[in-house]
């Protein structure tokens, strides 16, 4: 016979046996046993702790995991009262990783400030990304204990940790060289500058009162209605700008005007050939 179906005869009868079926035991229902703390520590905290660190150290990437098995292991983690344990467990395992994080800006503040912004940025990305992967697998614990006992969801959690690890530790530096760029086009790319400032909003719109101008430039309805006695400060400002601008990077008026001068040369000449 094929497989591993048993054969039993007698002297009148053949019995064919099921084929035996073998199965992870995380995928077997929670009713065939207790799922005690030690099962929870040994079998499955392991499986859902590797799969979350790959997906926070692969975002955006293919991570070759089971979703079947993810949500099998919280699903049964949950009705056998394990919750509130997995719940720490997973603060605790993003807790660590946002702290490396922070090392390695912390590094970057100090030895290259051009990089870390974009450092950052990308950081910030990767984290908002990491999280449509993970809040999905635990979405069995979110639904019956995070929303029902905690009165919060999972998504805001994780990413208050984010605000309070990396965001606030950090904004103070990411204002002051974001502000500083100003006065040096290109120095930071518009992109990131404006994913900074908007991701930052997004997290704490109270970030905006650090440097109110500077979120102004992103975020609409920032400051207040312009007056018309604020005029002659924006008028200001955009001389300081020009004159920055031809100061610290050679741009220069009379370029400009010799520029328009001589596209309006060949202008008069196109037009008189063709008169012509």
């Amino acid at each position: 016979m094929e497989g591993s179906e048993k054969v039993s005869a007698t002297s009148s009868t053949m019995c064919i046996q099921a084929p035996t079926q073998i199965t992870s035991p995380l995928l077997r229902p929670a009713a065939l046993g207790a799922i005690t703390l030690e099962d929870y520590q040994q079998q499955y905290w392991p499986v859902l702790d590797s799969a979350v660190r790959q997906l926070l150290a692969h975002s955006g990437n293919y991570v070759p995991i089971s979703y079947e098995q993810m949500y099998s292991c919280v699903y049964k983690c949950v009705c056998q009262q394990h919750s509130e344990k997995m719940y720490n467990d997973l603060l605790g395992l993003i807790k660590e990783h946002l702290t490396s994080i922070v090392c390695e800006l912390n590094v970057l503040h100090q030895s290259n400030t051009d990089f870390f912004l974009e450092h950052f940025y990308q950081a910030m990305q990767n984290y908002n990304h990491s999280l449509k992967g993970i809040v999905p697998i635990f979405n069995y614990m979110n639904r019956f204990y995070v929303t029902h006992k905690l009165n919060t969801d999972l998504h805001s959690e994780l990413t208050k940790l984010f605000t309070v690890y990396i965001a606030e530790t950090q904004a103070c530096h990411i204002l002051r060289l974001l502000d500083e760029a100003q006065g040096r086009p290109f120095a930071v790319k518009p992109a990131t500058a404006a994913g900074i400032i908007k991701g930052l909003y997004s997290l704490n719109p109270e970030f905006a009162t650090l440097n109110p101008r500077l979120f102004a430039k992103y975020i609409p309805n920032v400051l207040p209605p312009t007056r018309m006695e604020d005029l002659p400060m924006y008028a200001e400002e955009a001389q300081v700008m020009q004159h920055n601008l031809q100061e610290q990077q050679g741009f220069s008026r009379l370029q400009q005007d010799r520029k328009r001068s001589s596209e309006q040369a060949l202008l008069n000449s196109a037009i008189t050939q063709d008169n012509t």
